[in-house]
């Protein structure tokens, strides 16, 4: 057996032996735990750069931007717990659609129409009920700071003689 020979085949035993240690260690089961949102990411922006090298069409930006966003909240509730992903960030899988179609808008050949504004609408939806969950505002406490808010602006403007209605 020629040294080169001797030399890759002792590389290859020794990577065996590091891999199924590693492997009776738990080591890659730990990195399949908290790594597998990446089979959603890496999806994500390739179809990104596919479309931006402009081999694919715009309607891949589509999934290609629920992917991603999926992909982070996935790592955030491996981050976080699932318990705070569900209870309390469930509003952002709206807003991955929402950023899906705003990009499929942004770079579409032609503009859709309508497509902007679902985008809009349901981006606003998202982040309201995220705020909302998030902060946990009830319908209550909304409807004490409004009257609150106004309150003190009739109390601030009653001097003015001018219509403030």
């Amino acid at each position: 057996m020629s040294d080169n020979n001797k030399l890759m085949t002792g590389i290859l035993i020794l990577a065996a032996g590091i891999i199924i240690l590693l492997g009776k260690w738990g080591v890659f089961s730990f990195l399949g735990k908290a790594l597998w949102p990446l089979i959603l990411l890496i999806p994500g922006i390739l179809l990104h750069l596919w479309v931006f090298a402009r081999r694919g069409s715009s309607e891949l930006l589509l999934p290609a931007g629920i992917l991603v966003v999926y992909s982070i909240l996935f790592f955030i509730g491996i981050i976080w717990g699932w318990t705070f992903l569900f209870h309390k960030m469930w509003p952002a899988f709206i807003l991955g659609i929402s950023i899906g179609l705003f990009e499929y808008y942004a770079y579409a050949p032609q503009r859709q129409n309508g497509m902007l504004l679902m985008a809009v609408v349901l981006g606003a939806f998202s982040i309201i009920l995220l705020g909302w969950s998030m902060f946990s505002f009830s319908f209550v406490y909304l409807l004490a700071i409004v009257l609150i808010a106004a309150g003190i602006w009739l109390i601030l403007a009653r001097g003015n003689n001018r219509r403030i209605w």
